[in-house]
């Protein structure tokens, strides 16, 4: 990525995807060139969180919601430390933000952050389009870099594809660090950081969890150096398929039986590590408000979603793996992915969605509860033991 921060309300800016469409518009943000994976995001709001997410490491995001960057940026709404989005794509951007806790606007906070955007696109035809062709590779140009239409598609289809990119290492933290249990400390999670969200360690804390955060390539014998009571794999960028170390580390933790949550790339890496292979969608599920039931209960929840990848597991049987028994545990309504599994002869499950939803909705939250309730009776069994 290349950019300058010289006219950007003015600057004439392309769009142009791998497959030759092309969508012109304004620059909004930096000015420069970025590439990446185009990705839509349906969500209405809380598109500071998802500028924020480490799961859309170099993807381009196009926001469906016509309006964007209404409540301009705050300091108390980050899900990391920085923006990581590789291209933001926006119809109708704010002219002045309006709210309480608002710092400075969007477009300042791109510019700062040296994120290329474009503005002025008709977003609805290029997620329609997205819906029919798939996800794929994008390029936006702006200013200097906009040049011919054929160079700018060559240097698109030269840039790197999303299956097979290993990128959790990229986005994880270096170093171990703490999340401090707020009250009463009651138990203690090592959370594998796979480019975990900030909220996920917060809601754990808030149910009296002291959270070790440790960097995406710690080993077994350093998730059990924290003296865990359960183990916590997080959300990351990233085809799982290229995730190996992390699928050891996890079957390293299933041998021992030790209460375990995964959150998307964590879910994949538990279908991986149980046997079941993953594979990318479409376009993906990204925004707040993808209908999945817990077949566990057979309640449908409103969830927030970022996942191009899945895991391919049988919906309606029980499957035999080295650890014991495992089924589906929710499925998304609009497509019958998998967004859920549990081992049936111990503590162990997974989700594909975010329950911590910090832009909402918090359908999900009671799985932070469920995996306190493991680790309950885990401690029970080991105090009669």
């Amino acid at each position: 990525m290349t950019t300058s921060t010289r006219g950007a309300a003015k600057a004439p800016a392309v769009l142009v995807l791998e497959d030759g469409r092309i969508f012109r518009g304004r620059a909004y943000g930096a000015v420069g060139e970025t590439f990446g994976e185009a990705v839509f995001s349906t969500g209405m709001t809380g598109y500071q969180e998802t500028l924020t997410d480490p799961s859309y490491h170099r993807q381009v995001v196009v926001m469906t919601a016509p309006h964007v960057g209404n409540t301009g940026v705050n300091d108390e709404d980050p899900e990391s430390s920085r923006i990581w989005v590789s291209g933001y794509v926006v119809r109708d951007p704010a002219r002045v933000p309006s709210n309480w806790r608002s710092r400075r606007s969007l477009d300042e906070e791109l510019v700062k952050q040296g994120v290329v955007g474009i503005s002025g696109v008709d977003t609805r035809a290029l997620t329609r389009h997205l819906r029919e062709r798939g996800a794929m590779r994008v390029g936006i140009f702006s200013g200097d870099a906009v040049a011919d239409d054929a160079a700018l598609l060559a240097r698109v289809l030269e840039s790197p594809q999303m299956k097979g990119a290993n990128l959790s290492a990229e986005v994880a933290t270096k170093e171990a660090y703490v999340v401090p249990a707020i009250g009463e400390k009651k138990f203690t999670v090592a959370a594998v950081d796979l480019g975990i969200k900030g909220m996920t360690p917060h809601r754990m804390a808030e149910r009296g969890i002291e959270v070790h955060v440790l960097p995406a390539t710690s080993t077994v014998e350093d998730v059990y150096a924290v003296n865990p009571d359960g183990v916590f794999f997080s959300n990351g960028p990233g085809d799982p398929a290229t995730a190996d170390h992390a699928v050891s580390v996890m079957q390293g933790v299933l041998a021992r039986k030790t209460p375990l949550f995964g959150i998307c790339f964590g879910n994949q890496i538990l279908g991986r590590a149980l046997g079941f292979g993953t594979y990318k969608l479409k376009y993906g599920h990204r925004g707040i408000n993808q209908p999945v039931q817990d077949r566990t209960t057979g309640k449908v929840e409103i969830t927030a979603h970022n996942h191009g990848f899945a895991v391919d597991a049988p919906l309606d049987k029980v499957s035999e793996t080295p650890y014991g028994r495992a089924e589906v545990s929710h499925v998304c309504l609009n497509d019958n992915v998998v967004e859920g599994l549990q081992l049936l002869d111990q503590p162990a499950f997974s989700v594909q969605y975010h329950p911590e939803a910090a832009a909402g909705p918090h359908d999900a939250a009671y799985l932070f509860d469920r995996f306190t309730s493991l680790m309950e009776t885990a401690l029970m069994e080991a105090e009669r033991a």
